[in-house]
Formats: structure tokens, C-alpha cells, sequence
């Protein structure tokens, strides 16, 4: 019987300096910006959950190392409320020696361990012995907090004893935790004392459409209403992450229509999500069983949607690709301004000798754009993933075309 959930994921796609030392892959975060591994700014992104352990392909190829071979080395693994045990404790150890052998990196999320009443000496206790046993496998990239504990009306005292024993023991590895898309951000912020990476899972592909949504906006521009929702709930004194639509159990409980994102819809969330402050990056329901086809029940992951949807999509964000640099850069000081309603947004970056705007329209009408404020000397940019497109600047100003739900990435050399 599985006792607990694995999930593969995506890209930690580091460049830069080996850990120090080389046994412990250290992470820090910083304030509305990038993610440091092993000092290397990093983009992370991750599926919630991947291909079980020691799976296949389709095409007979091993899952793990399928994914790492495409770059993708972040994966969750969680064991659900009283199931930890030795069963799951050994079922945790060899999914880690799995993950060290591909090069991959693991977050653990233990239920049973992440609320703990004060004065719980026991679980403490516990606790205690799991960090001290994990807190150095090199396959260990964050710890997992609460689930969604606003929406849970966890108390929010009763995650102190796991963020100050994880802090207290393991001082590389960072904690992670999810709101759900309910609550406020008055009601999110007494919990941003408990975590160092803050998150929410908005999942809004539905029929009808919006029914996880916990605000008006049904649309999936909700994905940016929540984004900035979370890093609100922190005073922008922490990175967030978004947790984005596989499958989910709106579209695959019994009544319910099976629906899955498009390429654009998926690929609006996405950029979206990151002009809108998101760090980094997670992909939910991958293996959820209603929503595989016969082809790939075989295999516990859904590698029909990977390839025909999300892969095009995250492609565009490998570490080889031109727009990476601007993933992991800081928001820039340069005063591009837009003559557009308040449906566009955007985010400025600057990495090396280019300039990077990446644009979206949320829902409205189809409109022409001018951004203005380019440096002087900049003539033309490059419109990334549309080539052969490209925009002509004159007196540090450009137009284009937004329709809904469209995104577009330009590239400045200076």
C-alpha cells in the first residue's frame, strides 16, 4: 500500500558554484527576489505530484531520470496525516537515494509533523529526529509547512513549533507553505511569522469556470489577484511562489467535467504569475487519477498533458533559454511606463547588456500599447517566442497589440 505521495518537478536549473560544503545543497531566499542555491540565483519550479518512484515513461525510459535529463530536478514528497511511520520513513529514504542518484532535489512534507500543539514534547521530539537524520542528504532542497492552514483554521501557534525546531537544526534548508485561495490578506499575515517561502494553490479552469476562487474575479487572471495577495501577506519581506492547474478535484470528482488548461490559458497563468512577483513556480495534479488517460494510468502521471501543454509552455523558462537571465534578476529601476488600462500588467528586468519586459492583458478588449522610457540608443527589440516579430523603438517608446489573455516578452540590447 502507498503510504504517502511523490511528486517529480522542474527545474532548479542552477549555474554557479558547487554547495559548501558539498554535501548539503544550501538555499536562501532574500525579499522579493530570487532564490539562491548554492549562491546561484535560481528560478525554482515544481510538480506536486510527479511520476511515482521508479516509474517509466511511455516510451520506457525511467521517469526520475526522463525528467532530469530535461532539466527538471525539484520534487515533492508527502506523506499524509498519521501515516508517518517506519513504513513511510523508509519509503522516504529510498525515493532520497533515488533523487541523489538523478541529481535531483526533494521537498518533504510530513503532515503529522507540521502542527504541533505547544508543549507536544513528543512530536517535537520527533521532529527533532527527522531533521537531524535528513537536514544533510543532498537531496534535500525545502522543508513543506501546514497545508493551506488559514483555510484549515490551524492555529497559528501551532506552526511555531516546527518553523523554530527546523530553523533551530537545519540552517540551509528553507520552509515552505501554501494558503489556499480563501481568506484575506489580514487573515494571511499572522501566519508569514511561520514560513520563509509563502505560496498559494489557485486552480481556475473549471466548468463553470472560477469555482476555486475565493474572491469576484472567476477569470483566470485570478492567478495575479492571488499573487499579490500572498506577497502582501508577507510585506514583501519574503519570495512566493504560485501553485498552478494540471488537474484537480473541480474537474475530476464524480459529477464534475473533465476540463484541462489550454497552451494559452496555461501559459498566461504562468507569465502572469511572474509579473506579478512570483519566484518560482508549481504544477498541481499531474497525478491525479481521474484525469489519466488509459495510456498513461499505466504510468501514474499524466505525460499526455506534459508534453502536448506544459512542456511548450515551460520550455520558454529552461536556463538555456534567452529569457532565464531575466528570471532570476531584480525587479529593475528603470521607469518604463505604459499607456495601457488597468487589464495590462508588467514586470522590468535587467540582466547583463539587455533590458526585459514581459507584458500580459488580463480579460477586456483587444488594444495597442505604447511603453515608454527606454534608454537612449535603444532602436529595436526582440519579441521573444515570436520570432520572427520584433518591435521598433523611437525616442525610447514602442507599440504593440495586447488581445485578452495575451502575453508578450520583449528583449532590449542596451
Amino acid at each position: 500500500m502507498l503510504l504517502c505521495l511523490v511528486g517529480a518537478g522542474l527545474s532548479l536549473a542552477v549555474a554557479g558554484p558547487k554547495p559548501l560544503p558539498d554535501h548539503v545543497t544550501d538555499v536562501k531566499t532574500q525579499p522579493d527576489g530570487p532564490f539562491l542555491i548554492d549562491s546561484a540565483p535560481t528560478f525554482p519550479i515544481g510538480f506536486t505530484a510527479g511520476p511515482p518512484t521508479g516509474m517509466t515513461t511511455p516510451d520506457r525510459n525511467n521517469a526520475m531520470a526522463y525528467l532530469r535529463r530535461e532539466g527538471y530536478t525539484f520534487q515533492l514528497w508527502y506523506c499524509p496525516k498519521h501515516k508517518w511511520g517506519p513504513a513511510a520513513e523508509a519509503q522516504l529514504d529510498a525515493l532520497l537515494r533515488e533523487a541523489d542518484a538523478q541529481g535531483m532535489h526533494l521537498v518533504i512534507s510530513i503532515d503529522d509533523l507540521q502542527h504541533i500543539p505547544p508543549r507536544d514534547t513528543a512530536k517535537i521530539a520527533e521532529l527533532r529526529r527527522v531533521v537531524q537524520k535528513y537536514r544533510d542528504n543532498p537531496a534535500v532542497l525545502f522543508w513543506k509547512g501546514d497545508d493551506e492552514p488559514q483555510w484549515g483554521k490551524v492555529p497559528v501557534e501551532n506552526l511555531r513549533a516546527y518553523y523554530e525546531t527546523i530553523h533551530q537544526l537545519d540552517t540551509h534548508h528553507p520552509i515552505w507553505i501554501t494558503q489556499a485561495p480563501r481568506g484575506t490578506v489580514a487573515e494571511w499575515k499572522p501566519y508569514a511569522r511561520y514560513f520563509d517561502i509563502g505560496a498559494v494553490d489557485i486552480y481556475p479552469i473549471s466548468y463553470p469556470p472560477g469555482t476555486h476562487s475565493g474572491i469576484a474575479n472567476k477569470d483566470i487572471s485570478v492567478v495575479g489577484d492571488y499573487a499579490k495577495q500572498i506577497r502582501a501577506s508577507t510585506d514583501y519581506r519574503k519570495p512566493t511562489m504560485m501553485v498552478l492547474q494540471v488537474c484537480w478535484s473541480g474537474v475530476a470528482l464524480p459529477g464534475k467535467t473533465l476540463r484541462f488548461p489550454t497552451f494559452a490559458q496555461e501559459r498566461y497563468m504562468t507569465y502572469q504569475a511572474i509579473i506579478d512577483g512570483a519566484r518560482g513556480l508549481v504544477y498541481f495534479g499531474g497525478n491525479v487519477a481521474a484525469c489519466l488517460n488509459t495510456r498513461d494510468a499505466a504510468y501514474g502521471w499524466n505525460w499526455h498533458f506534459y508534453h502536448h501543454v506544459l512542456r511548450p509552455v515551460l520550455d520558454q523558462l529552461r536556463p538555456d533559454r534567452p529569457l532565464y537571465p531575466a528570471l532570476i534578476a531584480p525587479a529593475s529601476s528603470l521607469k518604463i511606463t505604459s499607456n495601457g488600462d488597468s487589464a495590462m500588467e508588467y514586470t522590468v528586468r535587467e540582466s547583463g547588456s539587455y533590458i526585459y519586459i514581459l507584458a500580459s492583458r488580463r480579460e477586456g478588449s483587444t488594444v495597442q500599447v505604447t511603453f515608454s522610457g527606454l534608454p537612449t540608443g535603444v532602436q529595436e527589440g526582440d519579441v521573444l517566442f515570436e520570432s520572427p516579430r520584433h518591435v521598433t523603438v523611437s525616442d525610447g517608446r514602442f507599440t504593440d497589440w495586447f488581445a485578452p489573455h495575451d502575453v508578450h516578452v520583449y528583449r532590449f540590447r542596451r
